[in-house]
This record gives structure tokens, sequence and C-alpha cells, in this order.
């Protein structure tokens, strides 16, 4: 699940992880919408180029990849999902302008992973906690926020702990086509699903 290591707290020493909580959850927060008014693939490659010093400036970069590697797959989806729909049931006249419009909205969910990715490396859930308290956000919603940032590298690591007790048991998870590679998820999908819901 590397996806999910490029969602958890780095304590590294730079200037990225030194700012103030809130500025940069407002920065991820303007991101994100600017991102979705976009849907063009010019603007959304400067958003994601944009963003790439800072990973080099917070020293995260290893975990960075792995959060980019581990969303590739649902990339793939993604573009493959909006170019049957805009081929079956959209009014776009010409196929080049379908694969451009899927390829801008893979673009727009990687520009947000690659955002959310590196808030939450360089962001401590406690400091965010108490930033968001001084900020005068109910407690509740304080409480609430950095518990589910928190679950995010346990729910990771049990989805590995499940793949590895599948393995051991004999699923093949990287054989096969497309189909099956998803089809195999679903003994890992179930367990972690169960285990979340008793968690919470």
């Amino acid at each position: 699940m590397s996806i999910f290591d490029g969602f958890r707290f780095r304590s590294v020493s730079s200037s990225i992880h030194q700012m103030d909580p809130r500025a940069k959850f407002l920065y991820v927060c303007v991101l994100f919408a600017v991102t979705v008014m976009f849907n063009q693939l010019i603007p959304l490659f400067i958003l994601f180029f944009i963003q790439i010093p800072f990973v080099i400036v917070a020293r995260v970069e290893k975990e960075w990849l792995r959060s980019m590697k581990g969303s590739a797959l649902f990339a793939v989806i993604i573009f493959i999902m909006n170019l049957l729909s805009l081929y079956l049931y959209g009014a776009y006249a010409s196929l080049a302008s379908i694969l451009e419009r899927s390829l801008a909205m893979t673009v727009r969910f990687i520009v947000l992973v690659e955002s959310f990715s590196v808030f939450f490396l360089t962001t401590s859930p406690d400091l965010l906690g108490l930033a968001l308290e001084q900020s005068r956000v109910p407690y509740e919603l304080c409480f609430a926020f950095t518990t589910a940032v928190r679950f995010v590298p346990v729910l990771a690591e049990e989805a590995q702990t499940i793949m590895d007790a599948q393995k051991a048991r004999g699923l093949e998870l990287e054989g096969g086509n497309f189909v099956k590679r998803i089809r195999n998820y679903i003994p890992i999908l179930i367990p972690l699903i169960v285990n979340a819901i008793r968690r919470s």
C-alpha cells in the first residue's frame, strides 16, 4: 500500500516542516479549489510542477514518489472510466478531444494526491490539531480530523498485514490481466473494511 506511505507524517528538519500548519492547510484548500476549477491540461500540469520544489525543500522525495507510484493504478482506472463514459455518452466530436478530457481528469487526480501528500508528509497531526483549536475551531471537529489523519497509516499497515497473510495462503496479486488483478484484491478489501468498521 505504497500510496498511503505518502500520507504519513515524516519528522524532518526543513523550512516546510516548520511552517505554520494553518498556512499549509490554507495552501492545500486553495490548491484544491484551483485544481477543481480547471479542465485544461496546461494549467493542471503547471499546478503539478509548481509543487515539486516544495517536495525537494521538505526532503520527502522518496515518500512522495511512493504516493505517486501507488496512485498510478487509480489514475489508470480514472482515465479508462472517463474515456469510456465520454466516448459512449459524451457530446465530444473527436477522439482527440475525448482523450484530452480524460487525460485532464487523470492529471487532476494526480495533482490532488500530490498536494495532499505534501501536506500530510510535512504536517504533524498534533500541531495541526493545536493550530485548529487556536483558530477557534470546535474541539470536536479538531479531534475528528486529527483522528482521521492518524487512522490512514494504521489502515495502511493493516492492509499490508492482510496482503502478506493472503500471499502466504497462495493468493497471487501480480499475475493475470487487469480485471483479474482487481478481482485478486477482493479477499484483501473485505477483511480490511470489516476491521476498519470494528476500529471505528
